[in-house]
């Protein structure tokens, strides 16, 4: 039998009976060990948290599947399939169910020696590593996180390993600071604190930001986030923000020439090229690499299991404040 997760009706979660899937030419079928709630993404539509007429709301329809960070195992393959077989550990983009079938160019090996709770978090540090490289940090650079959930966890540590110092972390959250300190942020700032331009021209020896990661998605934030870059500074929007941003450009944009960044994940080159080599497949090849060899670290930010029967009371523990939760993980494995 095959059960998934379901967005009834705005705030409503339902575990159901679906149809098995069957693996068609090019496809494979997976057998879910873990997945993981993107606190952002998922409960911005399961909430409809957003203005009427924008992308948010044309996208967000009930009922719908949520759901896309998932690791499994390999049952069956279809037709035409090559280079994966029966028993592979892979990531994939499928949703909160207990069997899935994939396209066999969506899947991600998962290499020995990352379990499968940490590996089920691997679609929200790809996201964070095209926004680290979107903003072409270079060594020595001052970055700021804007949002420590958990792809602003991983676009911290991206952030350091390519060369950032100091890397700041700025939330609301003292769970989420706390896991920013564990993660070897620099320096972790409270983001209601008043003296917050201060701290950080004091972080950054009174030169100010060269490059802010958005990755809150709080709308209304993003032009005091601008206020902390130096001249020709840039903002990264790595996050999918949650209404409109109200600014004057030329105050804020052209005046000190500042550049803004878009980084959505679907920006990321299908085919490698000499001029672009980080396809979907590379990045994630290479964030597995660095939690491997221990340089990204998430384990720490688990905070809460649930069986997969239990998932309801998982989304509905995440809307009364999910600032109180790090990582939320569904176990499908029993």
């Amino acid at each position: 039998m095959n059960y998934q997760v379901i967005a009834t009706d705005v705030r409503t979660i339902e575990v159901q009976q679906v149809e098995m899937p069957t693996p068609g030419p090019g496809q494979v079928l997976i057998r879910t060990g873990k997945t993981a709630i993107s606190t952002g993404t998922e409960l911005t539509m399961l909430m409809a948290d957003f203005p009427e007429g924008g992308r948010w709301d044309r996208m967000t329809k009930f009922p719908h599947r949520p759901g896309y960070c998932h690791v499994g195992r390999i049952v069956e393959v279809g037709q035409g399939v090559e280079g994966y077989s029966v028993g592979d550990r892979v990531a994939t983009a499928g949703g909160h169910a207990t069997w899935v079938v994939m396209d066999a160019e969506q899947l991600f090996p998962v290499p020995d020696g990352i379990a499968d709770d940490v590996a089920a978090l691997w679609m929200l540090g790809r996201i964070a590593f095209n926004g680290v490289r979107r903003g072409e940090i270079q060594m020595g650079e001052s970055v700021a996180v804007f949002g420590l959930g958990l792809i602003g966890l991983f676009a911290g540590q991206l952030a350091r390993i390519s060369g950032a110092r100091p890397v700041i972390g700025v939330d609301l959250s003292p769970l989420r600071r706390r896991f920013a300190q564990q993660c070897g942020f620099d320096v972790v700032l409270d983001g209601a604190a008043e003296d917050l331009g201060e701290r950080v021209e004091e972080a950054t020896r009174s030169r100010m930001l060269d490059c802010v990661l958005e990755v809150s998605g709080v709308a209304a934030l993003i032009p005091r986030e601008m206020d902390l870059l130096h001249k020709q500074g840039r903002i990264v929007i790595v996050s999918s923000p949650r209404g409109k941003t109200q600014f004057d450009f030329h105050d804020y944009v052209n005046s000190p020439s500042l550049t803004i960044i878009g980084a959505h994940n679907n920006s990321h080159p299908p085919v490698e090229t000499w001029y672009n080599q980080w396809t979907p497949q590379r990045n994630t090849q290479i964030l597995f690499d660095l939690m491997l060899a221990g340089e990204v670290r998430m384990r720490h930010t688990i905070t809460h299991r649930f069986h997969w029967r239990d998932a309801p009371a998982a989304y509905q523990m995440l809307m009364e404040d999910r600032t109180q939760a790090g990582a939320v993980i569904l176990d499908w494995s029993n």
